[in-house]
């Protein structure tokens, strides 16, 4: 019962004036309590974290993330949130928190819901809330599992974009629309929207010359019919050319960054026009020696062992593809364009090698970590992704360490929630270690 009803009308009758005048007196008297019983009551409070947002601003310290039942809403220091009585109090004290981290480009084992599932929980296990698959999709599965992944725990959430768009490429995969006419073109677009995909996905690539690419006249159809229909088109690239007439033509973002030689003015020139259009670089193996130990909880040792000899020393040439791209991706940051981060592939810890790739070009680790979660959620229109701040779901990961001071803190994982709430980390580790994932 509200407090304004504590006093009934009946008595208020019978005790007339006087009586009315006696309860006024006590009722200015009494202390008044700011909060209703039970005040607290499906909410969580973080507390003690360095926040850092996600929107590139100064990190918070000391700092008390308020979440009702999944979703934050409240952000700030200590002493400028009040935590409500009955609140259950989670200590962060010398964590660092980030937002969930969000996969722009991944190639996801879609063809069973079981492998699926296990991709997804691979994700989550890794601090990843949210993976856009890019145009391997076929079928009815990824759809369900789109659906389903927005619900359950211990899930990343998954978006796709369907089947994508290419010229015809014999001996290559056949998920794809091949398209060699507009109508074609037109046509995969519209059984795309059908099927409310996420994004199209199409290819502009010759494959080392051995196919003929789409040609300005079909990626227009396609980039044009796509926003008839509400859509977004990104694109696999390779050559600087079609990078240029992609631009022109309205694309919307980019799935990979040039990769056959150094960007020019030119194009740098044409990007500064259409700064709305997201670069995704994914960035090729860096060519040097890395250290994989940190995976050995998720990753048996056999399988491991094979991972690790593959990366176990530099490799000039991929070193030299490296500095390509790297180069390019800095020049464009520098120039203003937004930069968006992923993997494109299928391995669950790909974000935090990318990266450090990324903060490996010149980018800061704030603009990284900017690129993995709020632009990210812009590109993908997750509109309660992105940022730690009220009014979004709360998908942040509470890591040991600053990865504003060190990139590779974002493997420093204590703890990841969805939804506010804890993924069962112990428990998706004694599954994966029982059955590994093939990278």
């Amino acid at each position: 019962m509200r407090f304004m009803n504590m006093h009934s009308r009946e008595r208020i009758v019978v005790a007339g004036l006087l009586g009315c005048g006696l309860l006024l007196v006590a009722a200015c008297s009494a202390p008044q309590n700011t909060q209703t019983p039970n005040a607290g009551a499906g909410m969580t409070a973080f507390e003690g974290a360095r926040v850092i947002v996600g929107d590139g601003s100064a990190p918070v310290e000391n700092a008390t993330i308020l979440v009702r039942n999944s979703q934050i809403e409240q952000v700030g220091s200590a002493g400028s949130v009040q935590v409500p009585e009955g609140a259950v109090r989670v200590d962060l004290a010398g964590k660092t928190v980030i937002p969930g981290i969000i996969d722009g480009h991944v190639h996801l084992r879609s063809q069973s819901r079981d492998t699926l599932v296990e991709d997804l929980q691979r994700r989550a296990y890794y601090g990843v809330v949210a993976a856009a698959s890019m145009g391997q999709d076929q079928g009815d599965i990824p759809y369900q599992a789109r659906t389903e992944s927005a619900a359950t725990p211990n899930m990343a959430r998954f978006l796709t974009a369907g089947r994508g768009i290419t010229a015809p490429e014999p001996g290559r995969t056949e998920v794809p629309f091949w398209v060699s006419t507009p109508e074609e073109a037109r046509a995969a677009v519209q059984d795309n929207a059908k099927r409310k995909v996420d994004i199209v996905k199409i290819w502009v690539d010759d494959r080392d010359n051995k196919y003929k690419k789409l040609t300005p006249e079909l990626y227009g159809a396609v980039i044009d019919e796509a926003h008839k229909n509400g859509l977004r088109v990104t694109a696999h690239i390779y050559e600087l050319a079609d990078a240029k007439g992609l631009l022109k033509a309205g694309l919307d973002a980019f799935a990979h960054g040039v990769r056959d030689r150094d960007i020019d003015e030119e194009f740098v020139g044409m990007y500064k026009q259409r700064l709305e259009v997201i670069l995704v670089p994914n960035l090729p193996n860096r060519g040097v020696k890395t250290d994989l130990s940190w995976v050995s909880d998720t990753v048996a040792p056999a399988e491991l062992e094979k991972l690790q000899a593959a990366v176990a020393k530099d490799d000039p040439e991929a070193q030299k593809l490296f500095g390509i791209q790297a180069r390019n991706l800095a020049k464009l940051a520098a120039a203003g364009v937004k930069v968006g981060m992923g993997t494109d592939g299928n391995t669950p810890y790909g974000a935090h090698l990318e990266m450090a790739d990324m903060v490996a070009t010149g980018l800061s680790p704030s603009e990284v970590l900017v690129a993995a979660t709020r632009n990210n959620a812009e590109l993908l229109r997750l509109s309660d992704l992105g940022t730690i701040t009220p009014g979004k779901s709360a998908d942040f990961v509470v890591l040991d360490a600053n990865p504003l001071d060190d990139i590779m803190n974002t493997r420093r994982i204590n703890a990841v929630y969805i939804r506010g709430t804890a993924v069962d980390r112990a428990g998706l580790r004694s599954k994966f270690m029982a059955q590994p994932a093939t990278q």
